[in-house]
């Protein structure tokens, strides 16, 4: 790179600037990363989830000593739930390093780059699940308490008034 007399580059002092702001810029994109965890790991995981439970009924059956006994549904059910996990977790984490624009980077640090938003995709997708899981749990076991009290509370006065030795 030559330089003029007066100590500036040829290029003048904007592109000196645009250099310096790029520097600044994240090497993080949030969209790539977003796009990986809810476009592709959790449809996929949807996706995959339905079809091995359709694959899974019907390895049972209604009636009695035919189909696959709980055992083995137990453990298909397992397996399957690991491999939908494996392969939504791994197309969730590979797409954002294809979104990430590549530019003048190295390969070590554009493998690095790649991980890095790969695995906070993941990350973003175990956080939005995890929510998910827990707040399905939530309101069923909320449910079943108020149920369960309803019915406690529409059984107390039968108790009362056959304990009650003020009404005999």
């Amino acid at each position: 790179m030559s330089f003029e007399p007066n100590g500036h580059s040829p290029t003048g002092p904007a592109r000196q600037t645009i250099a310096a702001g790029n520097e600044a810029a994240s090497a993080v994109s949030w969209a790539a990363i977003f796009a990986g965890a809810l476009a592709a790991a959790l449809a996929l995981t949807v996706v995959l989830t339905s079809l091995a439970t359709g694959l899974g009924l019907t390895t049972i059956s209604a009636w009695p000593n035919s189909g696959a006994s709980a055992t083995t549904f137990t453990i298909g059910a397992g397996i399957g739930l690991i491999v939908v996990q494996w392969l939504s977790s791994s197309l969730g984490g590979l797409s954002p390093g294809g979104c990430v624009s590549s530019g003048p980077v190295f390969t070590r640090m554009r493998f690095f780059r790649d991980t890095a938003h790969g695995f906070l995709s993941w990350a973003l997708t175990t956080i939005v699940g995890t929510a998910l899981f827990a707040a399905a749990s939530t309101s069923i076991i909320s449910s079943g308490a108020r149920e369960r009290h309803q019915r406690q509370q529409a059984a107390q006065p039968k108790r009362q008034r056959l304990a009650s030795p003020a009404t005999r």
